[in-house]
């Protein structure tokens, strides 16, 4: 479904829908904004295979080259946040009664066992992120290879949690014009890569049913601390800033936060104290509703409307 901009559209993958013009979305208990965290597990590898793609970024972010392989310290940062920062973030987040949602890719799953027990036993969501951080999707990908590597994400987390996944989060957001039909096709309920929106909806597909969690990238912590160089104490008044003005805003439909972090980045321990902050504040709020991606997709799609009609 390649992308075509028309009146009123950006493409095919969804309907247009300014927010002033829908009905009102109710969330359980009437709360008012729905929040959920989603936390980023992903590896690099220390030579992507020939063909893959990475990031202009994802080894610097001061210019979009990359140094010889292996990048080490970048690869042991990432592993930083596998080996320490994922405990010190999901330890906050418990403390705070968020229940996390873990965005975890194929080489995570597959060589960190232990994390992953450890997710499943913190009662953490566990979505599909792909392959490698270094591996992302794209439209120079064939549908076939796309498909594939799809099904690959996807029975990594089925063969290490033995669930299958009901998310998706693509490494570094990536996709092709097919990905939502294909994610659809392969039994995904929903996809956390659009950012267009303060409300789940659904997509548009040929088979499958799929809803978008939209994430508020402009609070990824990659995207504010590492690319933008905000502060961390500005960071968190900007998550503070965010619910407050949603929590407002909300007073005739219900809204929706997800707060995309990275354990490597956010789960350092200059940074944990500013972000516990921020999360209390959040919590703290009357109307917010704390829950994973599932939970949050699955009252949308059956109860979300006041008359209960489905998305």
């Amino acid at each position: 479904m390649r992308p075509e901009r028309r009146y009123g559209m950006d493409n095919d993958h969804y309907e247009w829908s300014p927010i002033v013009k829908r009905e009102a979305l109710a969330w359980p208990g009437g709360a008012r904004v729905a929040f959920c965290v989603i936390v980023n597990l992903e590896c690099l590898d220390w030579e992507a295979p020939s063909g893959s793609y990475q990031a202009p970024l994802l080894y610097s972010h001061l210019a979009p080259i990359q140094r010889p392989v292996p990048e080490l310290w970048t690869i042991s940062v990432r592993e930083y946040g596998h080996r320490i920062g994922v405990f010190r973030l999901l330890s906050l987040l418990g403390k705070h009664g968020v229940r996390p949602t873990v965005a975890m890719d194929a080489l995570t799953a597959g060589h960190y066992p232990h994390l992953v027990r450890h997710c499943v036993q913190s009662g953490c969501e566990i979505i599909a992120h792909g392959v490698a951080a270094s591996r992302m999707i794209t439209s120079r990908m064939s549908e076939d290879e796309e498909r594939r590597y799809i099904r690959e994400s996807i029975d990594a987390i089925a063969d290490a949690t033995g669930t299958r996944p009901n998310g998706w989060h693509g490494p570094e957001y990536g996709e092709s014009a097919e990905t939502p039909q294909l994610l659809a096709e392969a039994g995904i309920r929903y996809v956390c890569d659009w950012a267009n929106d303060e409300q789940p909806y659904r997509m548009t597909t040929r088979s499958g049913e799929l809803y978008a969690l939209p994430v508020m990238i402009e609070l990824d912590d990659v995207f504010a601390l590492r690319d933008r160089r905000y502060r961390v104490d500005d960071y968190a008044q900007h998550l503070k800033d965010a619910v407050d003005v949603l929590c407002r805003d909300a007073a005739t439909s219900g809204r929706l936060l997800v707060l995309n972090l990275h354990a490597w980045l956010s789960g350092q321990p200059f940074r944990i104290r500013f972000l516990a902050d921020a999360i209390a504040h959040i919590v703290r709020q009357d109307g917010v509703w704390a829950a994973s991606g599932s939970e949050i997709i699955d009252w949308y799609r059956t109860k979300g409307r006041p008359d209960g009609r489905h998305q």
